[in-house]
C-alpha cells in the first residue's frame, strides 16, 4: 500500500504565544510513524500540510491511503481542513471525518451532546463577550478554558478559580489572547484518567491510564495544564507525574470508565482512534472533560502509545491497526 503521512511540524517562533504550536508534531514523532509504516511493508512519504504544496502533491501523486495527524492551519475548524481536502479528492484517510473533528474541537457543543446522551460531563457556561451573568447553578471552583483549542492551550493552574472576580479576569484574558469563546466548567477533584479507543475489527477500550500528579507538588501543578503537557518529565521544574497503566481502579469502576469512553467515542462519531480525558470524582462518577480524535502518537511521551503498550502492542502494531481499521471502513481490504 502506498501511504502519505500528512502532518504539521512543531516550530519555534518567538513572535507567537508560547503554546502556539503545541498541537503540532515533532520531527521525532513524524519519523517514528514513518518508520513504523515502512516496517509493516508499506511505501510512505511524509507531507507537511502547506496547502498549495499539499494540493500539488496529490495532483501529481496517487496514494492508497493518507495517515493523517495534521492539526490544520488556524480557526475553529482547523482539524477538518486536511480531511475536507481529501474528501474532495476522494482519497481515503485514517481517523475521524471532517464533522467529528470540528465537533470535538468545540468543547461546548461536545458537552451539549454528552449531556443529551446522559454521559457525565462537568456543568459549564460559555462566555462570548465576557460580561455575561454567571449561571447561579455553577459551583466553584471553576476552570476556564479556550473553547476551541487542544493540548491544554491557554490553561494554567491560575485558570482554576474560586470566586467571580478571578473568573471574569481569566475569561477576559482568554477572550483577548485566543480570540474565541471562553468555557468555564466546574473543576472536578479526583483521579485523572485517559482512555484510548482503538478500532481494529472491533471497537475496544485500551487499558486505562491514570496520571498521578501527587509527585508534582514542588511545581505547583496538579492537573494537565499546558505547562504540564509541554514540559512533562522535566525534573528541574518538578513536572514528573506518575503513570499507572492499567489504572488503579476496582473492576466495576474500570468497566464503567471504559463504557463512558466508548459511548463518548460513538456519540461524537469518531473513527479508528480517539482518546477521552476523564476525571473520577469522590463518588467514582467518571466525568468526561473532552475527547481528542487526533491523540498524540509520540512513541515515548504520548498517552495513547502508553496504553497500547500496556495492551501488549508494539508501536508499529498500533500504527498498522489504525491503517487496517481505516482500510476496512473504506472497503480497501
Amino acid at each position: 500500500m502506498k501511504i502519505a503521512l500528512t502532518y504539521n511540524l512543531k516550530q519555534k517562533d518567538e513572535s507567537k504565544p508560547a503554546d502556539y504550536f503545541s498541537e503540532c508534531d515533532s520531527a521525532d514523532t513524524i519519523n517514528a510513524i514513518t518508520n513504523a509504516i515502512r516496517k509493516k511493508g508499506h511505501d510512505v512519504e511524509a507531507i507537511d500540510v502547506e496547502y498549495p504544496k499539499l494540493l500539488s502533491y496529490f495532483r501529481k501523486n496517487s496514494v492508497d491511503m493518507v495517515f493523517n495527524i495534521a492539526e490544520g492551519k488556524s480557526g475553529k475548524f482547523r482539524e477538518s481542513e486536511v480531511p475536507a481536502i481529501l474528501d474532495y479528492l476522494n482519497i481515503p484517510y485514517t481517523g475521524s471525518d471532517t464533522f467529528s473533528l470540528a465537533l470535538a474541537l468545540n468543547k461546548a457543543i461536545t458537552k451539549k451532546i454528552l449531556k443529551a446522551e446522559n454521559i457525565p460531563t462537568p456543568n459549564f457556561q460559555l462566555f462570548i463577550k465576557g460580561n455575561e451573568e454567571l449561571d447561579p447553578a455553577l459551583r466553584f471552583p471553576l476552570i476556564v478554558k479556550p473553547n476551541c483549542e487542544g493540548s491544554a492551550k491557554g490553561i494554567s493552574k491560575a485558570n482554576v478559580v474560586s470566586n467571580s472576580k478571578d473568573l471574569y479576569k481569566r475569561v477576559r484574558e482568554t477572550l483577548e489572547v485566543y480570540n474565541q469563546e471562553a468555557l468555564a466548567e466546574e473543576f472536578i477533584e479526583g483521579k485523572e484518567l485517559t482512555v484510548g479507543i482503538l478500532e481494529n475489527g472491533k471497537t475496544k477500550a485500551l487499558p486505562i491510564l491514570e496520571i498521578d500528579f501527587s509527585t508534582c507538588k514542588n511545581s505547583g501543578e496538579y492537573f494537565y495544564s499546558w505547562k504540564m503537557k509541554e514540559y512533562q518529565g522535566d525534573k528541574d521544574l518538578g513536572l514528573v507525574p506518575a503513570f499507572h497503566c492499567p489504572a488503579r481502579l476496582d473492576k466495576d469502576i474500570e468497566e464503567r470508565v471504559k463504557e463512558v469512553a466508548l459511548r463518548t467515542h460513538r456519540a461524537i462519531g469518531c473513527a479508528d482512534i480517539s482518546r477521552t480525558d476523564i476525571r473520577l470524582d469522590k463518588f467514582n462518577v467518571p466525568y468526561v472533560l473532552e475527547i481528542n480524535p487526533l491523540p498524540g502518537l509520540d512513541p515515548k511521551e504520548s498517552n495513547f502509545p502508553i496504553m497500547a503498550y500496556a495492551a501488549g502492542m508494539k508501536y508499529e502494531d498500533l500504527i498498522e491497526a489504525i491503517i487496517l481499521s481505516a482500510s476496512e471502513r473504506k472497503g480497501l481490504n
